[in-house]
């Protein structure tokens, strides 16, 4: 498996962010793992890591129901960020409403980065898979 420099959770629930910081850990040979609570905070940072140089994490988790501005806000603005490398972006949720899958499938379309649906809870086996770099 290959070394992952950067890996950002984005998700409001603390319980979940433990849990998916617990299966990397174990997991997966990285560097670093940030968090940020809101799309807002996570978009604030990835656009000065963007204006400023600095690598953008290669695979982040995103949550998508979340306050201030949520997954779909988040990926909206996320995509417009001129980066050239292909980021994996595993969107992670709990919810089952068909909407959801429909605007994956829609931004999926419309970025060059790799952008999967995943199911809450994620075991050891999926982390392994969905944390390869894109």
């Amino acid at each position: 498996m290959k070394k992952i420099n950067d890996i950002t959770i984005i998700d409001d629930d603390a319980i979940t962010v433990f849990g998916l910081r617990k299966l990397i850990s174990s997991s997966v040979d990285c560097s670093s793992i940030e968090s940020y609570d809101n799309g807002k905070i996570a978009l604030d940072a990835m656009t000065e890591f963007f204006e400023n140089g600095q690598k953008i994490p290669q695979v982040i988790f995103l949550d998508i129901n979340m306050p201030i501005m949520d997954g779909w806000e988040f990926l909206e603005a996320f995509i417009k960020i001129p980066i050239k490398d292909k980021i994996r972006i595993n969107i992670v949720t709990s919810s089952i409403d068909p909407f959801d899958k429909k605007q994956w499938e829609n931004y999926k379309s419309k970025s060059h980065h790799l952008i999967t649906f995943n199911q809450k809870p994620i075991d050891r086996n999926k982390i392994s898979e969905i944390t390869q770099v894109a």
